[in-house]
């Protein structure tokens, strides 16, 4: 059974209404509208409140962008729980911020806590950082990888902007197979793995990334690193056409009959205000020792 997630906890952020194509959303003191594929219903709020959007990214022109109806800071803070962080209009409809990925931050947290041991976390395209910092605030000592320099410094940013300066978070810039092959060698064992890979990137230096073609040896890779004693394992895909069955198939190939432990698909999504619809926004695997 496919358990649908979604986050609570958010003040700073809410899904307004959604539908024909778009969703429109507050960001903090900010309304966005933004595209979404799976939004094919009608809208329920009436045209003038999707019209009052201080930005609505376009899409299906020659050249896709935000239009702005007034101007807003380059960046401005949100907040989750204990996390400060900063949004901004991206050149790809982004925000930095997926605010469905808090329900896997509070779910992580949770299991660090009920640990009560060290615990060594290894997030693979780690973006913004925010799933980083949510497992250094519970605890964890916290290794992030992205091939972007550019996500990279918005997510030591974001850790700044979190008081978190003083955990122990390693920032590495590099491809993601290419680190978890190293630290094989090194012998570096983790006890959670985090992954969010895309559907399609490029690496550093060019290198071309196809979620089928690449990443089943990329998790195997990875789960090669994992401790004796592992605690949780996620992964998350966007965009993707594949189903949350077929990524908890991929991890359980991976992670093979003798770690035991439970695995299962889930759907993050979030909660719509004007309609109490949901709009299914990413797939998600999990696998953790106990159930």
């Amino acid at each position: 059974m496919i358990e649908l997630l979604s986050p609570d906890g958010w003040r700073d952020y809410a899904l307004l209404d959604s539908g024909e194509g778009m969703r429109l959303e507050r960001f903090g003191p900010h309304t966005l509208a933004r595209p979404d594929s799976e939004a094919i219903w009608h809208r329920r709020l009436p045209e003038s409140a999707w019209a009052q959007a201080d930005a609505t990214y376009q899409h299906g022109e020659e050249k896709e962008r935000w239009h702005t109806r007034k101007k807003l800071p380059a960046q401005w803070a949100l907040r989750h729980r204990d996390l400060v962080f900063y949004a901004r209009l991206t050149p790809f409809k982004h925000t930095g911020v997926f605010p469905e990925q808090a329900a896997l931050w509070d779910w992580m947290r949770a299991q660090i806590e009920a640990a009560a041991r060290p615990i060594n976390v290894l997030t693979l395209f780690g973006y913004t950082g925010l799933a980083a910092l949510s497992c250094a605030a519970a605890g964890a000592s916290v290794t992030y990888v992205d091939a972007s320099k550019w996500a990279s410094d918005w997510a030591r940013e974001n850790q700044t902007a979190s008081g978190l300066d003083d955990r122990p978070v390693r920032w590495i810039v590099e491809d993601a197979l290419k680190y978890a092959r190293r630290e094989a060698r090194r012998g570096v064992r983790y006890d959670a793995l985090v992954m969010d890979p895309p559907s399609f990137g490029r690496g550093p230096k060019g290198e071309v990334w196809k979620f089928a073609d690449d990443f089943p040896a990329l998790l195997e890779a990875s789960v090669a690193l994992l401790s004796d004693t592992p605690l949780f394992v996620t992964i998350t895909g966007y965009a993707m056409d594949v189903s949350s069955v077929t990524l908890a198939n991929l991890l359980n190939d991976a992670m093979g009959r003798k770690r035991g432990g439970h695995i299962w698909p889930s759907e993050l999504t979030l909660a719509e205000q004007s309609g109490g619809r949901t709009l299914s926004t990413a797939i998600v695997a999990r696998w953790m020792a106990k159930p």
